[in-house]
């Protein structure tokens, strides 16, 4: 073969100077958008569909059924008879359990935002610092958490009833014990110190997986410029733990609205120790059977909740874009 054949059919064979093998366009076409197949579309359709179908069927579909029948009067039995605004009516002036409830709510949000969660902070930072037997401590103070608020109330009855309770015991009120829990203007304060107790641990456990993430080169540039400790820790560790502030606050919100388990275990949520969600079960589920007003009040409750919890984020958001 001759040189002038071979140059021919090499460019025939492998393409030109300016021209692509043929088996590189062939791998080229291949590596095109990929069709779904019939299988792929069904298995998308399967782990897409099902959950958002019973998010529709058990979340959104009794919030919706909710709303309509708190403009109802319903017994659960009889006829459904359209009541209008009378449900909301009779709760915001005519139904004594229902400040107080609200009043409680704030509580418990007060002290899980402005207590427990800057004390789980601390715990987080004094840990990721590499103190001694960190592991022990670690669990220790995460150990509630793993426990139903309904234990942590029959714990509180162990050490805070009055005339078995370890704290009584501890103080030496064998002739006038105090009444912790069947105290109005005590049983609150001493219920929300347990509800801290378990809630500390779960924010200590998000800030430590936060603090673990942070780049440590923020904290040598800052060493570097002359900063402290302390200003190291709120100007630059801090802020860049903005995911975890968003998740750990909306967190503390949903936990300090939906609190039920610890006070029904105590004494039913009663005797100072209302709560809305307390009252939402009263009625619809105890024997007043009036599912309409239940339903107003836990419309109520979710209003608050998703109040508190889209104000949260709008401010957050808008402060990541000032970023």
């Amino acid at each position: 073969m001759t040189t002038t054949d071979r140059t021919t059919h090499d460019r025939t064979t492998h393409g030109g100077p300016g021209t692509m093998p043929k088996t590189a366009a062939r791998r080229a076409r291949r590596r095109g958008p990929r069709r779904h197949t019939r299988r792929d579309r069904a298995v998308l359709c399967v782990l897409l569909g099902l959950p958002i179908l019973l998010d529709l069927v058990l979340v959104w579909g009794p919030t919706m059924a909710s709303v309509g029948l708190s403009f109802t009067d319903w017994d659960g039995v009889g006829d459904i008879e359209w009541a209008g605004l009378g449900n909301y009516a009779h709760l915001f002036a005519d139904y004594p359990q229902f400040w107080p409830a609200v009043r409680n709510n704030l509580l418990w949000l007060a002290a899980l935002g402005l207590l427990a969660t800057p004390f789980g902070l601390l715990l987080a930072a004094l840990i990721d610092r590499g103190v001694r037997f960190s592991r022990f401590y670690q669990s220790a103070l995460y150990m509630p958490v793993v426990l139903s608020l309904a234990v942590v109330g029959f714990i509180a009855q162990l050490i805070l009833s009055r005339d078995q309770g370890a704290l009584n015991a501890l103080l030496g009120g064998g002739k006038d014990p105090v009444d912790w829990l069947g105290d109005p203007d005590l049983n609150i304060w001493m219920i929300l110190l347990a509800a801290c107790w378990r809630h500390t641990g779960y924010v200590m456990i998000l800030y430590l997986a936060g603090l673990k993430s942070v780049d440590p080169t923020l904290k040598e540039a800052a060493a570097v410029d002359g900063a402290t400790e302390r200003q190291t820790f709120f100007r630059v560790v801090l802020p860049a733990l903005r995911p975890v502030n968003v998740i750990v606050g909306v967190i503390t919100v949903i936990e300090a609205l939906r609190a039920f388990d610890i006070v029904y275990a105590v004494n039913k949520g009663r005797n100072g120790l209302e709560l809305l969600s307390v009252l939402v079960t009263d009625n619809i589920v105890g024997e007043a059977s009036r599912i309409g007003f239940g339903s107003a009040i836990a419309v109520v409750l979710l209003l608050v909740s998703l109040g508190f919890i889209v104000t949260y984020l709008v401010q957050e958001l808008r402060g990541e874009e000032r970023r």
